[in-house]
């Protein structure tokens, strides 16, 4: 048996808020509400803190692996999902257990802090295991972990929980101010100065270290696996640059302050100084310092992506729309065009092209690049399903719309959900799976703990 609750949790908390045609179904998603949040808050989390999955009897935990200490996890859809869940369901519904819940969740990532401003995957509660890692709570030790990382949104959506929170409380709790302002100013700091993030950092960079280049192709590039500390180089993987930058635009939004705009633009920046030239006008997981593509895990080659490309299109929309700047816009139709001629015949996109000849790469169970697609990794996707018709319909809607529209884009709300048959049946459905301890289970096994 195993439990992911936060998603029926966040839908619960967002339909509370509705009006419906049944006068009692609000009162009873609020009481089932607060059951489940009485549950997990009191009898599922560790220090206010979160992992992917549970055994029915709370037992077994699970996040990246097994859990078998006093660990919770940082990456989605770990404690900072579950904290947002709850602070919504408070902004919703007002009531003082959700915003201690909330609360309670960032507390748990304020005591895994690390000294260099970001979190790591987990955070350990054991007291030994604290001792690896360069929590700032903590006292200062020699060869400790340091490693604050961007990947999977696991920095970004702790400091999302944190900059929310601390906007909700009117900026009046010191200890919450302090510490999102300090994840966020060592996001800046760690910022190259070509715009760029590596996929994580131990350190910040010396800007006479790191001249500013435009990407281009290496005059050849090795077909094995080279190892090396890839994530120091300039990142696009997992959506990293995206999910960095849009945080940065949350806290200019937020605190007012525009250095994190600026950092957000210079994001911006780096995506076009990264667009590889013609043949291929998009963009690759990884540039090493001197700009050109290169490896990063043993199944990510030196390629050009059809998957980070279409998030690199993405934030470079997301930034016209809050600037109003076209530069953000130029390098949009050309990848379009070139990501529509990559297409497969069936329709998917390859995670992975080939440099200058455009054929698509894959890797053999045994970790053996080639051409060839019949004995893949079932790990990760070398194949991806393309949203080009969306992004295209969203740059031509971008490009036809005036100043003042923009202007009142960026300032709107998401909208609430609208009362309907389909949503009141999925609110019915959310409350009658409750069980009796306040506990949504589902059927099926752990991933780790139940292997065979």
């Amino acid at each position: 048996m195993k439990r992911r609750f936060t998603g029926l949790l966040l839908s619960a908390f967002m339909l509370t808020g509705s009006a419906f045609a049944a006068e009692s179904l609000p009162e009873q998603a609020t009481s089932t509400l607060k059951r489940a949040v009485e549950f997990y808050h009191g009898k599922v989390a560790v220090h206010g803190g979160y992992v992917y999955r549970y055994s029915d009897d709370l037992a077994k935990r699970e996040g990246e692996g097994k859990v078998e200490t006093e660990k919770v996890w940082v990456q989605p859809p770990g404690t900072p999902s579950v904290g947002m869940a709850y602070l919504e369901a408070y902004e919703l519904v007002g009531e003082e257990y959700l915003l201690k819940a909330a609360r309670d969740a960032e507390e748990c990532l304020i005591q895994g802090q690390l000294r260099t401003g970001g979190w790591r995957e987990s955070i350990e509660f054991d007291p030994k295991e604290r001792l690896k890692f360069a929590y700032r709570v903590e006292k200062e030790r020699e060869r400790q972990n340091n490693h604050t990382t961007f990947d999977d949104d696991k920095t970004q959506s702790a400091m999302r929980l944190l900059m929310r929170l601390d906007q909700a409380l009117k900026f009046k709790d010191e200890k919450l101010h302090e510490a999102s302002l300090f994840a966020l100013d060592s996001i800046v700091k760690a910022q190259f100065p070509n715009g760029g993030w590596g996929q994580g950092y131990d350190s910040f960079p010396n800007p006479a270290d790191y001249p500013v280049k435009e990407a281009s192709y290496p005059e050849s590039w090795s077909r094995t696996y080279p190892g090396g500390k890839y994530w120091y180089f300039y990142t696009l993987n997992d959506n990293a640059m995206a999910d960095t930058i849009d945080a940065l635009l949350m806290a200019a939004k937020i605190y007012q302050q525009p250095k994190y705009r600026d950092a957000a633009l210079k994001g911006g920046e780096f995506l076009i100084l990264s667009q590889m030239p013609e043949p291929q006008p998009a963009w690759a997981q990884q540039y090493d310092f001197d700009m050109h593509p290169c490896w990063a895990r043993k199944f990510e080659p030196a390629s050009i992506t059809g998957g980070e490309s279409q998030g690199a299109i993405r934030i470079l929309l997301r930034l016209f729309v809050a600037t109003g700047d076209k530069k953000f816009l130029a390098p949009i139709p050309k990848a379009l065009d070139y990501l529509e001629r990559s297409r497969l015949k069936n329709g998917q996109m390859a995670r992975f092209y080939e440099l200058k000849t455009n054929k698509p790469l894959y890797f053999t169970k045994t970790y053996e690049l080639t051409y060839d697609d019949s004995d893949m990794p079932t790990h990760y996707g070398f194949k991806l399903d393309g949203k080009l018709d969306q992004l295209r319909r969203e740059y031509d809607s971008v490009t036809k719309q005036t100043e003042k529209q923009l202007t009142e884009r960026r300032s709107s709300k998401p909208s609430r959900p609208k009362s309907s048959s389909s949503l009141e049946a999925q609110v019915k459905t959310i409350i009658q799976s409750l069980d009796d301890r306040g506990a949504w289970v589902e059927d099926g096994q752990l991933r780790y703990h139940d292997k065979s």
